[in-house]
């Protein structure tokens, strides 16, 4: 409120953000940019920009909101923080979209570019806590081209039908560790795509949404790399998927590394899902490229399915998956009256202990 911030939730106070920013950014004492609580700011389009000259932290206890119009035809983040490293952001305040508009808007094919909530990109060492996300109208929180960031009690809802508006959604990124997140969306909970490696996802809750995704990756015939991706101690509730890998007809490069560990599926369709035939769309060509998926661990997955279908695994014929492992599986439908199976095709695995539905990999 130095910099004449109204916080009335209709002047627009981008202005004073900036000049707040500037301020706080320019002074080596590791200040705190404070916004406080029991106010609501009205925040058009801003970039907050580093570097800074000491450690910051945006202590956010109010509420920032998005004006409740269609405000721009171009792709573009309400509040974007670039090249900031040791950057906290944390409080127990809400960043709002104002989203139905917008996807109002794109579902009557009038709006392309819908823009993210708040954005990330260049920071490293960053984390980010305790805040709420609501009602983006695309992606709610994205990471590109961040390394060591923490990702803790964060709170991520929008309505089961609000298209693409993932939780978390990161590339070229490294070393994000993801804990106590709720995530309720109607896109992926989480989104790693290529460039990413070194992702640790635990003790988080997703649904409703599409599940924690990798990819979808080689898509338009791009070179993929995703390695050493965990994921444990979550639960997942009436969601399209639980863990899943997608990649494109045509592709390439590697995918592997994966840990899907301690998992409850409650309810949700296709549970374990490796999908080298990505195409949302339908009438994808034929194409004997893919991205190679490999080293994927499923251990201790429990739950229901409420698609008789609860493992799939959909390799390409000419860059089979390898190296799948499988142990303590137990999928039931939730449909009482049907059984679940698995849907297999070339690939190679092993199985530990118990798995329900069975499975049957090549070479075994």
């Amino acid at each position: 409120m130095d910099f004449h911030a109204a916080g009335d939730g209709t002047t627009d106070d981008a202005k004073a953000f900036a000049a707040t920013w500037n301020a706080t950014c320019g002074d080596s004492r590791s200040p705190t940019m404070v916004i406080p609580g029991g106010r609501t700011f009205l925040l058009s389009q801003i970039r907050l920009d580093g570097p800074c000259k000491s450690p910051v932290t945006v202590q956010l206890d109010g509420n920032i909101v998005a004006p409740n119009a269609i405000w721009t035809t171009t792709a573009a983040n309400l509040l974007t923080f670039y090249r900031v490293n040791n950057l906290t952001v944390n409080g127990s305040g809400q960043m709002d979209g104002n989203g139905a508009i917008w996807w109002t808007c794109f579902n009557q094919k009038k709006c392309r570019a819908r823009p993210i909530l708040l954005a990330f990109a260049s920071c490293n060492n960053l984390t980010v806590k305790s805040i709420h996300l609501k009602d983006s109208p695309d992606k709610h929180m994205t990471l590109y081209r961040c390394s060591q960031v923490q990702v803790n009690n964060v709170s991520v809802t929008a309505p089961g039908k609000s298209p693409n508006t993932d939780g978390i959604n990161m590339a070229f990124s490294d070393h994000v560790y993801i804990s106590n997140c709720t995530i309720r969306t109607g896109d992926d909970c989480v989104s790693i795509l290529s460039g990413t490696s070194d992702v640790n996802i635990t003790n988080s809750k997703c649904g409703p949404g599409h599940g924690i995704s990798v990819g979808s990756l080689g898509g338009e015939g791009s070179t993929a790399l995703v390695e050493r991706i965990t994921v444990s101690n979550c639960s997942f509730s009436k969601t399209l998927t639980g863990v899943r890998i997608k990649s494109w007809q045509g592709g390439s490069g590697k995918a592997n590394g994966f840990l899907f560990e301690n998992l409850n599926m409650t309810d949700v369709q296709f549970p374990i899902d490796i999908d080298q035939f990505y195409c949302p769309r339908g009438n994808c060509p034929q194409q004997d490229s893919a991205v190679a998926i490999s080293d994927a661990r499923f251990i201790n997955i429990q739950g229901t399915s409420s698609n008789p279908q609860a493992i799939q695994i959909l390799c390409s014929q000419s860059v089979q998956c390898r190296g799948i492992y499988l142990d303590n599986i137990n999928l039931s439908c939730s449909r009482h009256t049907a059984r679940t199976r698995a849907t297999i095709s070339n690939a190679y695995g092993t199985i530990g202990g118990m798995v329900k539905p069975h499975v049957q990999f090549l070479g075994a």
